[in-house]
């Protein structure tokens, strides 16, 4: 940091300019693109990034793309509806045309301005509340924001210190990725392996249960509810303790609600979220779903607990084998899910092999140590340090 300090005393001590973004930057315009389009064009071999609301991304070829609005600068796209944020991207790249993005003529300026947007990212989410169903700022809110301006020797050392930060929080998620890996490998070759196991049809390991929505309009069966009510953005983790949302006992007496027992593996068979992934959960609580969700109760010579682990395992071939076609959001097909076979021994063998992969996920994914809880300090370290970089004292005009 001295570095930074020296180059502060001598270039501007007393302060900086804050001036307006609409000032500083150069606005870009997006491409008027539809959801339909978009999933119509998408391929992972495409040469240029597309963005849309929320955090829907696609690659696409650039002859694809009707009316295409290229970018090919370094630009800070902000995401104005659903999800508010700021992105940083330096390669050829377009956006839906309810969002906008800023370039400068130095690519210092365009990464300090995502710096100083993501540093100040609560603010414009404040700023987008109360404006419908789904959070949405207007273009006023980022054009008048107003950002300091240190020189040009200043903002590069900033940006040099938060990019060293970014890029160790970078290596050490593609660590735990590689671990993740790792343990996905292991975990099939353990079951693959396993002593008398027989591949068996995930329809036998016991009964699935299918779950939906109580009424909306009826507040008793949300109000002050206590019961974990599992749907598709719940559905990030290995094992589920808790949900966002909860209903009452009123949902399960009288809303048609059926209340599931401890130890169930929930699956999600409908959802943006399968482009890419296929979330399997243990659940260890009693909990009701909803109709993206299907969960499995197991029968008496199956643990519930070696049945999550399996289907976790092989969660990426089922994805792929049961995706279905068409549709405006992405599904999986039950009926091949069922048929789907996974190895499967007799329950002392099932007993071990969840044993062993409990202790190798200990040492691949323990939030209270290990790489998981680096990640953790690093980015709080990094957002303490963004903030304090990112604090300058306002120039008396």
């Amino acid at each position: 940091m001295s570095r930074l300090s020296e180059l502060i005393n001598e270039l501007c001590p007393d302060g900086v300019e804050y001036k307006k973004i609409k000032d500083m930057y150069q606005r870009l315009k997006g491409t008027p693109i539809t959801a339909a389009k978009m999933k119509e064009i998408s391929n992972d071999a495409g040469d240029i990034r597309v963005f849309a609301g929320g955090k829907t991304v696609i690659n696409a070829f650039e002859e694809d793309i009707p009316k295409a609005n290229i970018t090919r600068v370094p630009a800070v796209l902000v995401q104005s509806r659903g999800v508010i944020d700021a992105v940083y991207y330096d390669k050829p790249f377009t956006f839906k045309n309810e969002m906008w993005a800023y370039t400068s003529d130095d690519i210092i300026k365009v990464k300090f301005l995502y710096y100083v947007l993501k540093n100040n990212i609560e603010h414009f989410r404040e700023a987008a509340s109360g404006m419908g169903s789904l959070p949405q700022i207007s273009l006023k809110v980022t054009e008048e924001f107003r950002v300091p301006v240190p020189p040009l020797e200043v903002q590069r050392e900033i940006v040099r210190i938060l990019d060293s930060f970014t890029l160790l929080t970078a290596e050490l998620t593609a660590e735990l990725t590689a671990r993740q890996q790792q343990y996905k490998y292991y975990s099939k070759y353990l079951l693959c392996h396993a002593e008398g196991a027989v591949d068996t049809p995930i329809e036998e390991l016991g009964k699935w249960q299918g779950g939906k929505t109580p009424s909306m309009a009826n507040p008793d069966y949300w109000n002050n509810g206590s019961i974990p009510w599992i749907s598709s953005k719940d559905m990030k983790v290995a094992v589920l303790e808790d949900t966002q949302d909860h209903i009452t006992n009123e949902a399960i007496s009288n809303g048609g609600m059926k209340l599931l027992p401890a130890g169930v593996t929930a699956i999600v068979t409908r959802s943006g979220i399968l482009k890419h992934t296929f979330p399997v959960a243990y659940v260890p609580v009693p909990c009701t779903i909803n109709q993206d969700i299907k969960a499995l109760i197991v029968k008496e010579d199956v643990d519930s607990r070696f049945a999550a682990l399996a289907i976790q395992a092989f969660s990426d071939d089922i994805r792929v084998a049961t995706k279905k076609q068409g549709g405006t959001v992405d599904s999986l097909e039950f009926g091949k899910i069922l048929s789907f076979k996974i190895p499967v021994p007799p329950l002392d063998e099932q007993l071990r092999v969840v044993q062993t992969l409990d202790r190798f996920d200990s040492i691949c994914n323990d939030i209270a140590s290990g790489i998981p809880a680096e990640i953790e300090a690093r980015q709080k370290q990094y957002e303490y340090y963004r903030d304090k970089l990112l604090t300058f004292k306002e120039k008396e005009a």
